[in-house]
């Protein structure tokens, strides 16, 4: 299996209080396993307030929906050994 790498990172975001914000992360090989989103080291899953996503299959999305003062804070991506934040 190859070695998964980030390709393009997270970019930081600013953002109103009640908007929605998406983080973008680029993989270099499609179908990633071992990936993982966090907000402020905490294990984001999918729900009706964070969806995470892939796109064309080597794009993760994590879109935060209606973030709030405690939505703020580092967003981390990680694939394997590798990871992003912002």
């Amino acid at each position: 299996e190859p070695d998964v790498t980030i390709v393009s990172g997270l970019k930081d975001m600013v953002v109103s209080e009640g908007d929605d914000v998406i983080f973008r992360c680029q993989v270099s090989h499609e179908n990633a396993r071992d990936v993982e989103w966090k907000l402020q080291d905490v294990a984001l899953q999918n729900n009706e307030m964070n969806e995470i996503s892939v796109e064309k299959g080597k794009i993760h999305t994590l879109t935060l929906r209606k973030v709030t003062e405690q939505d703020i804070g580092t967003v981390t991506f990680r694939v394997g050994p590798y990871t992003s934040t912002a």
